[in-house]
């Protein structure tokens, strides 16, 4: 049942997140007309993503999983109320749009090391291959068909649409992760503290295949997805609707899935 509840939240908040994701470059093309602007974006979200990804593993060893997602999540959510509130002003601002996306980048990876560990916990072992099938599906399905709808609703309803979308779906993702068992972390787990995340980060740093892993994603991050000139291009091309088919490597949340994401949005 638990298991269920996560797979059908990030069904669900993979088609927000991916609103998000379109809408925001977007607004900051509209506010700013600079692609460097566009492209700082995933700057501010860098850092967060890997200081707190280092803290979320920490957390994540020595909290209830269950109370660090769905707090996480409460976050998420009032950060997507922010950017709608903000672009229902008159005159929306830019710095919120930063703010923002640094602020989620560090929740995204506080949280996502608790989504990792408590899908073992929730799936008993012989289904675990069945459970990561079902995960790989419904990425597939987030990934190819949330970006096309998201680009058709920015271009066409409105970035207000979009951020109250995505909202939409927080509330929804919130009330299933209410529902999900306590998994409180075990007797002997350590506090987190600067010497867990220093032998978390030592620990990476010694496994060479692991390094390298972090090596192609950073390639394929800064080399092969110049997502920051897509607005710009749709405007070229006199095609609105096409924003989103381009599409992300990955959503901004991913319940209970094993992949990797670029800064700040992942799940």
């Amino acid at each position: 049942m638990d298991f269920r509840r996560l797979w059908v939240a990030g069904l669900i908040t993979n088609f927000g997140s991916f609103l998000t994701f379109v809408a925001l470059p977007v607004q900051m093309k509209e506010l700013t007309g600079s692609v460097v602007a566009v492209g700082a974006i995933g700057a501010v979200e860098l850092v967060p993503l890997v200081v707190f990804g280092l803290y979320g593993g920490a957390l994540a060893d020595a909290l209830d999983k269950r109370a660090l997602i769905l707090r996480s999540e409460v976050g998420l959510g009032v950060l997507c109320a922010g950017l709608l509130v903000n672009a229902l002003l008159p005159e929306p601002m830019v710095w919120p749009l930063y703010v923002v996306a640094a602020l989620s980048s560090a929740l995204v990876a506080v949280q996502r090391p608790a989504l990792d560990s408590i899908v073992p916990r929730i799936v008993p072992h012989e289904h675990l291959p069945a459970a990561a099938s079902l995960n790989s599906l419904r990425w597939t399905v987030g990934g190819v068909a949330a970006p096309a709808l998201a680009g058709v609703v920015v271009a066409y309803a409105g970035l207000g649409w979009a951020y109250a979308a995505d909202l939409a779906t927080f509330v929804v993702s919130v009330a299933l992760a209410v529902g999900l068992a306590p998994s409180p972390a075990s007797h002997e787990a350590a506090k987190p503290s600067l010497r867990s995340i220093a032998e978390g980060a030592r620990y990476a740093w010694s496994r060479k295949e692991l390094l390298g892993t972090y090596a192609v994603d950073l390639a394929a991050m800064f080399l092969a997805m110049p997502l920051a000139v897509l607005p710009f291009l749709a405007d070229e091309l006199d095609a609105e609707w096409s924003l989103g088919h381009g599409g992300p490597p990955t959503p901004l949340r991913q319940w209970g899935s094993t992949r990797r994401c670029r800064p700040g949005r992942c799940w």
